[in-house]
């Protein structure tokens, strides 16, 4: 049976040379500590039936969205940009403006900051960041929220506290997939979850699991987890490539989704795989 096209959700590009990721340390992340391009991209994701695309920031610095804008602006993959601004800042609302003003800007779709980094566990709750928070609920964009799982219950009460913004979870707030754990995450999803302002990305599994032993069947308690508490219609595929390819290639990760969520009607399927994430993101 023919499949039908994909939108990917969340994926990653990076030019070493313009910038280092300081992130890709050590001799695990060797595979992937080179360059990775549109090109790159575009040859697997066609491949694997995808027909748009929502590129993802890397790094917390004001130069990397303008660059994703202006390679977006010139890609017909590239359909949104969640970029960054610095959240704290009393000009957000003047900064956002401005992005959407760059070449490309009309591509911006969403803002993300590396809370997964910050040390504080209520960061989101902060005034300073909530106003942020408010500002890019007033530009029209999206928040896409990369925490961790002991992250996930400020999430919850930042999405309460700002009912006008949309939150996005990017990996399914990191869950402990290798050590086999469930709770409390599969609680605090939930409760993140209760709030109708959230929608949840199914990425990054293969990579919060053990990467050279991962299933499909493995990942099906955390996928279910996720599809029963935020439904189809609130939660969107994306393949997190490159950073997946440590664990698996994209269209490994790909056939992962697939089988994860075998369950689902036509209807449904398309929500995970397409609709979800052009509706949210106004792709």
């Amino acid at each position: 049976m023919k499949q039908p096209a994909v939108v990917d959700a969340h994926h990653h590009i990076w030019d070493l040379s313009v910038r280092d990721q300081d992130w890709i340390t050590g001799p695990a992340m060797a595979p992937i500590r080179r360059d990775f391009t549109l090109d790159d991209l575009e040859t697997e994701a066609r491949a694997a039936g995808v027909t748009a695309t929502v590129l993802v920031q890397t790094v917390d610095v004001p130069e990397e969205t303008p660059e994703f804008l202006a390679a977006a602006d010139g890609s017909e993959l590239v359909a949104g940009v969640v970029g960054w601004t610095d959240l704290t800042a009393p000009g957000v609302a003047d900064t956002l403006a401005e992005l959407r003003g760059l070449p490309g800007g009309d591509k911006l779709v969403g803002i993300r900051h590396q809370v997964q980094g910050e040390p504080d566990p209520e960061w989101l709750l902060r005034p300073e960041v909530r106003r942020g928070l408010a500002a890019v609920a007033a530009a029209g964009l999206v928040y896409d929220l990369i925490v961790r799982d002991h992250q996930l219950p400020a999430a919850a009460e930042a999405a309460k506290l700002l009912p006008e913004l949309t939150f996005v979870l990017d990996h399914l707030g990191k869950p402990p997939i290798a050590a086999g754990g469930m709770e409390p995450w599969a609680t605090d999803i939930r409760t993140l979850a209760a709030r109708p302002n959230t929608v949840c990305k199914l990425s990054g599994m293969v990579t919060e699991a053990a990467w050279d032993s991962w299933t499909a069947n493995g990942l099906r308690p955390y996928a279910g987890t996720v599809l029963e508490a935020f439904g189809p219609d609130r939660l969107m595929f994306g393949s997190d490539w490159p950073v997946c390819r440590l664990a698996a290639t994209y269209g490994e990760v790909l056939d992962a989704a697939r089988t994860v969520t075998d369950g689902l009607s036509e209807d449904e399927r398309d929500a995970v795989f397409a609709s979800t994430a052009r509706r949210v993101y106004g792709l």
